[in-house]
């Protein structure tokens, strides 16, 4: 049977997506804008191998299958099923058939996937080198991705047609004014990544703001665009672990985009270490990406932790605010922002597409093709619910004593 009769059986000859294949088969919308090829019979070996979207994954990072066209709409386009969806004749035969493929085209995953962790999951040498795996890549190529502000974590859009640079200034603002910072006032940013949230308190808001990340790559950047807007005074970056932060008495603490990599072993150590830090009613902004609820396990799937993020955990929000009330720190606001992910991750699609070309000289195709198909399916995810950004507004209450107001002010 050729390949597009069965893609056409697994999922109806209606898509609105073109089919090609090796063999010369080909089904959906003549001439569409967006097409899927199978380039090579070695795509279908890596799908025996690793069934699901794990082989999936590496036919694509190593160009056995071409996505032509937006990835998004590529992606969007197929309708969501499981195996048990399968008619089971059907499923014998494709069983059979890969079979096959993995006889006669044995496959070895893409040098670029993560597999090989040591130590303790969440010990401070394993977290550094799942950081260092994801973010010591290219600071050139996060430029290009990222834009001017090199903020990699979910802006904030105040209007529908705000830009990515200005919904990620309105979102370190809206963490600033949620904060309560005023000038002269002590700011501990962990997970700093390249420096924004440092930068921004310090800037605009006076504050004396030091930032922790486990990338050397990231530091050493921050410290230059601090030291270029003459900041010095006020602001610093750190390449160290944030458990490893020596200061306390912080008037505020922000972790942006952090939790994700804590791990839930951990959360009841990592919120007890963050109240600690802070002085009595000193705040709390921790903002991190979540599963809707607990129904299913918090370890993410086998693209992202080989290919993106190893390790990566995402909790459920009622799980993190338990967790924080249980340290001793009293949520007083919370917010998904779910939604302004998803934009975010359309513009940094988009700068991606835009920079093709230069992205894939400075980092690779492989690498390059695992951030086309991260960031697309991401922002699926994040629209269609799957998953969620929330920030979690909390104080270090004494005596049941809070220096928050009667209304939120920001």
């Amino acid at each position: 049977m050729a390949l597009a009769a069965v893609f056409a059986r697994l999922f109806g000859d209606d898509l609105p997506i073109e089919f090609r294949a090796y063999d010369g088969s080909r089904c959906g919308p003549s001439g569409s804008t967006t097409a899927m090829v199978v380039n090579s019979p070695l795509a279908l070996a890596h799908l025996a191998a690793a069934p699901g979207e794990l082989g999936l994954a590496r036919a694509y990072v190593n160009g056995h299958i071409e996505v032509l066209g937006d990835m998004y709409t590529a992606l969007a386009a197929f309708p969501s099923f499981r195996l048990s969806d399968i008619p089971w004749k059907l499923r014998v035969e494709l069983a059979v058939r890969l079979a096959g493929y993995r006889f006669w085209w044995p496959v070895q995953p893409p040098p670029q996937e993560n597999r090989a962790n040591s130590g303790r999951r969440h010990s401070k040498r394993r977290d550094s080198e799942s950081i260092s795996y994801h973010y010591d890549v290219s600071n050139l190529f996060y430029e290009w991705v990222l834009g001017p502000s090199m903020t990699y974590t979910c802006a904030v859009f105040e209007h529908g047609d705000a830009t990515l640079e200005q919904a990620q200034y309105a979102k370190h603002d809206l963490v600033a004014r949620k904060l309560g910072l005023t000038e002269g006032m002590r700011l501990l940013d962990i997970g700093a990544g390249w420096g924004g949230m440092v930068l921004h308190a310090a800037e605009h808001y006076g504050v004396r703001a030091v930032g922790v990340t486990l990338s050397r790559s990231q530091a050493e950047w921050a410290q230059r665009v601090i030291a270029d807007r003459g900041l010095g005074g006020l602001a610093e970056v750190r390449h160290q672990d944030y458990r490893d932060v020596p200061e306390t008495d912080f008037d505020a603490v922000s972790s942006i985009g952090l939790t994700e990599h804590i791990g839930r072993e951990q959360l009841p150590s990592y919120f007890r270490f963050l109240r600690d830090k802070l002085r009595p009613g000193g705040k709390l902004l921790n903002h991190c990406i979540t599963r809707p609820d607990g129904s299913y396990p918090a370890r993410t799937g086998k693209f992202i932790s080989r290919y993106v993020f190893p390790d990566g955990e995402l909790e459920p929000p009622g799980e993190l605010m338990s967790r924080m009330h249980d340290s001793g720190l009293e949520v007083r606001h919370e917010e998904n922002l779910r939604e302004h992910y998803a934009l975010t991750l359309a513009g940094w699609c988009a700068n991606l597409d835009r920079n093709w070309d230069k992205a894939v000289a400075e980092v690779g195709h492989a690498r390059a093709r695992v951030w086309r198909l991260y960031m697309a399916a991401s922002r699926l995810a994040f629209e269609r619910d799957q998953i969620q950004l929330h920030q979690m507004l909390g104080v270090r209450s004494e005596g049941a004593i809070s220096p928050m107001p009667l209304r939120p002010d920001w």
